[in-house]
């Protein structure tokens, strides 16, 4: 995979989407930061921001789609866990259907 590498990849950081923290930036304060040029991808690569996608019915690049699997996975366990403890903000319901959604997530990355 080189500079005229066709596949749509995943960011490394797949569960955060930097763009949907913009947008609330931009929303709530009317600031818009720039989003990087190039972005770490779950395969490893640095590439355009614009080759990236985190719908899994758009990623091509088969090393991204498990990592991005394995992310949610990693995410929904997380989000369980958590939201069972004393003190959480959200419910052990919440954090269940939260969790739900990560896995679903996680299951269409697994599809091909």
């Amino acid at each position: 995979m080189g500079a005229n590498d066709p596949h749509i990849h995943v960011q490394s950081k797949a569960v955060h989407d930097d763009a949907a923290a913009r947008n609330v930036l931009a929303s709530a304060f009317g600031l818009a930061g720039d989003l990087p040029s190039l972005v770490a991808t779950g395969c490893g690569l640095q590439v355009p921001y614009a080759m990236t996608s985190p719908r899994p019915d758009r990623v091509t690049c088969l090393a991204c789609r498990e990592h991005a699997r394995r992310e949610h996975l990693r995410f929904a366990e997380e989000v369980e866990r958590l939201s069972r403890m004393s003190g959480s903000t959200i419910s052990p319901e919440q954090g269940r259907l939260a969790a739900d959604r990560h896995r679903d997530v996680a299951r269409r990355f697994s599809d091909t």
